[in-house]
């Protein structure tokens, strides 16, 4: 419930995109907000009022003289308990209106109207010439010298046939930007790197060694840093996940695979997290063809060699990131993670029990540090996520 107790006005213009906003409202009620929906006379020739109060649960509001508000006055009540406003989709036109404080209906009115620091955003929607038009230029760049923050558009496909710039984000995408837009900006301006995922040794062609890593908690630690502000890349073994949305994901699937991926990003960094539950070892003898039994059941003889050790590498650079490793255990956490953080030469270390955490989507961590040992009781991992990365933010600045 990534939106629990956050009310949000969700206002409609005209545009064939407004189906699109009909998943987002039903996806910001199912994160936890209340939603009020505020449409122009235009978004109702796109979808109905109707279908916006059957997924909101709540009245549609559209004019600015409507009796149902007790004192007529819907342009100042409905923003007064609000925590934002997000325009979805935002027409060409009504970009105008709020680049020039246009006041000519409700939605308009509402937006001026809105007392000062409450968030606005707009999601525009538009035909590739319109949204490339000088004059829509000069719009936006109005809008974002006002604080009004733009989220999107994207290039591709539109409904007119076209392709280029202005197609409006995908719901799912406007969800990610609305929640972090909630998220303190601790991490604003760094650019972080990490790890995530078990890696895959292999033993022949369809063979290998890995581990019961899912990449939940590195995953989630990347969508929290990116909504902190930073500028996320993810070095991403084999997993089933997503990769966070506005986070730059590289695929690698062994050890080394992970370790050159890491120091050919890793130049410029202000963060490096290995999260990624990496291989100690890999098998020196792979096999080029699929090893088949012995007649008499005796196992194949495999070789080992010792992989690589990618945040100690990382950790032993002359120009180095902020380092902070991960430690899964399956005993004895306290003494072996205080010894961990010291081998590593890090300044900070985090622990859990790997067989209690992996493939689940909650977790408990130990913090160790120069000064000791702190806890991150049991949450979600997306908690734990916002909750490490304001650790993290507030060692750096310290460190």
């Amino acid at each position: 419930m990534d939106l629990a107790g956050k009310k949000i006005v969700l206002g409609l213009t005209g545009g064939v995109a407004c189906y699109k906003a009909a998943e987002l409202a039903r996806g910001l009620g199912k994160a936890g907000a209340s939603v009020q929906v505020v449409m122009t006379q235009a978004a109702t020739q796109f979808i109905t009022p109707v279908t916006m109060q059957a997924l909101t649960g709540n009245t549609v509001y559209s004019d600015q003289w409507d009796a149902r508000i007790a004192n007529n006055m819907p342009h100042i009540d409905l923003t007064r308990e609000a925590d934002a406003i997000v325009i979805v989709p935002c027409s060409t036109d009504f970009i105008f209106k709020l680049a020039h404080g246009a006041c000519d209906d409700l939605l308009s009115t509402l937006c001026i109207a809105r007392p000062a620091g409450l968030p606005l955003m707009v999601a525009p929607a538009m035909n590739v010439e319109m949204w490339q038009n000088p004059a829509t230029q000069r719009n936006v760049a109005q809008l974002r010298q006002d604080g009004i923050v733009l989220l999107g558009p994207d290039a591709g496909e539109q409904a007119c046939g076209e392709v280029g710039l202005g197609r409006m984000l995908e719901p799912e995408q406007l969800l990610e930007e609305i929640i972090a837009a909630f998220q303190p900006k601790l991490l604003s301006g760094k650019r972080v790197l990490l790890t995530a995922g078990p890696t895959f040794e292999p033993i022949d062609p369809v063979r290998g060694i890995t581990n019961l890593s899912s990449g939940k908690m590195g995953y989630a630690l990347a969508r929290a840093a990116r909504e902190a502000g930073a500028a996320v890349v993810l070095v991403s073994g084999p997993t089933a996940l997503a990769a966070p949305y506005g986070v730059r994901r590289v695929d690698v699937q062994t050890a080394q695979q992970m370790r050159d991926a890491v120091l050919a990003n890793v130049a410029g960094q202000d963060v490096f997290v290995a999260v990624a539950a990496v291989a100690d070892w890999r098998v020196a003898n792979v096999s080029t063809q699929k090893l088949k039994k012995d007649e008499d059941g005796k196992a194949p003889l495999l070789e080992f060699e010792q992989n690589p050790d990618i945040l100690a590498e990382v950790a032993a650079l002359p120009v180095r990131p902020y380092c902070v490793g991960f430690a899964a255990e399956s005993e004895n956490l306290e003494q072996y993670g205080a010894a961990k953080r010291v081998r590593k030469n890090i300044p900070l270390l985090v622990g859990n029990i790997g067989h209690q955490t992996f493939g689940r989507d909650d977790n408990a961590l130990m913090l160790f540090d120069a000064q000791g040992h702190s806890d991150l009781p049991r949450a979600d991992k997306q908690t734990l996520a916002r909750q490490l990365v304001r650790e993290i933010a507030r060692r750096m600045l310290q460190h």
